[in-house]
């Protein structure tokens, strides 16, 4: 049992030097992967016999592979092709700064390649590409075509920062992609519930703004596109009600001792008592609306009620007989006396769970978006 235990750990650890020296991703043909994973096995061991063959093997592949796949796509009529010759260029060169931090991989391929200039070259063009994309999607004048602009744009200033205009670009395309909403006021409600924190709170979906009417005023917006309301039904407590149970216990407990024939015995005396627990319960209901409507044909996208129940209770207890018939917890429970919960603290847990029940409806609704 100990010898076959002995060739399955031995074995897992040979399964696992030959993974971690990166043969499996040489084998599979991924030879970036299999220089990375070779590179960091010699970094922390620099005389890794099985690491420095994988490196050996695969830098050259990887690096062969990179560059012929770059200039095929930048001779290809391919859309984006620029950006992906930056990749491949860029892989290239992570290459050539993870081997120049590792000893131990230096020593196996001392004079490592770098395609700094290259890239100079391509990412010019990529921001060129992205950004004469980002204005043809932008031109279409739809939110979702202003959307893929947005991020062509940031793309376009991420190859070359400040390129052209794409600052002004990326502003100009995330306006016109976002979604504008105005906040309607709620009617003045008794116990003054305020529920607007919650909706200019929602930022899941950075193509979503909420405006009150006076920012959309200010901001002279020309096309407002849904106006959502949150109105407050009301909140209702119940009396308390108190249930009660009772049940009788009994036990034997030491009264004393008596000696017989020289030898103290102790002396039990059988006991009872009668437990009555008493349990009382509050619940409250919180109820809230929420509307949501087309600013341009007034048709309701959504209408909903969203309500929240919270439940109070709390538990005393008194007896007759004997105390000590009684266990610990219950003596506990005859200590009490009969209680109450803090002031608005059912209405307080309702107001929270509306909280985040409106979250999550806003979330529902406008991450679709």
């Amino acid at each position: 049992m100990k010898l076959r235990l002995y060739s399955y750990i031995l074995f897992s650890l040979l399964i696992f030097d030959s993974c971690s020296s990166g043969k499996v991703a040489y084998k599979q043909g991924d030879y970036y992967q299999a220089v990375l994973t070779a590179v960091q096995r010699l970094r922390a061991k620099p005389d890794h016999k099985k690491s420095k063959e994988v490196l050996k093997l695969s830098y050259q592949l990887a690096v062969d592979y990179l560059e012929t796949d770059a200039k095929n796509q930048i001779e290809s009529n391919a859309n984006f092709k620029y950006k992906t010759a930056t990749e491949n260029y860029e892989k290239i060169n992570h290459l050539y700064e993870e081997i120049r931090t590792s000893p131990g991989a230096l020593r196996v391929i001392p004079n490592p390649v770098n395609k700094y200039n290259e890239l100079t070259t391509v990412k010019a063009k990529a921001a060129e590409e992205t950004y004469e994309a980002g204005i043809q999607a932008l031109l279409k004048n739809t939110r979702e075509d202003a959307k893929q602009a947005y991020f062509l744009f940031n793309e376009a200033n991420t190859f070359s920062p400040g390129y052209r205009e794409a600052i002004e670009m990326i502003e100009q395309s995330k306006f016109n992609a976002t979604l504008k909403v105005v906040v309607q006021p709620s009617f003045i409600n008794y116990r003054d519930w305020n529920f607007e924190p919650v909706v200019f709170g929602y930022t899941s979906n950075q193509f979503v703004k909420f405006y009150t009417p006076q920012q959309a005023e200010d901001s002279k917006l020309e096309k407002i596109d849904q106006y959502i309301k949150v109105i407050v039904n009301g909140y209702q407590e119940s009396r308390p009600v108190i249930t009660s149970k009772s049940e009788s216990f009994s036990d034997s407990v030491k009264t004393g001792e008596k000696t017989v024939k020289g030898v103290k015995t102790p002396v039990y005396s059988k006991v009872s008592a009668t437990l009555t627990t008493y349990t009382k319960k509050i619940t409250g209901r919180g109820s809230i609306n929420l509307t949501v409507t087309d600013a341009v044909n007034r048709v309701e996208l959504k209408n909903s009620d969203i309500i929240a129940d919270e439940t109070w209770n709390d538990s005393w207890a008194t007896y007759k007989g004997d105390v000590r018939a009684l266990s610990e917890g219950n003596k506990r429970l005859c200590e009490k006396k009969e209680p109450y919960p803090e002031r608005n603290y059912i209405e307080n847990r309702a107001r929270k769970e509306l909280d985040k029940k409106l979250s999550n409806e806003l979330g529902y609704f406008y991450n679709k978006y």
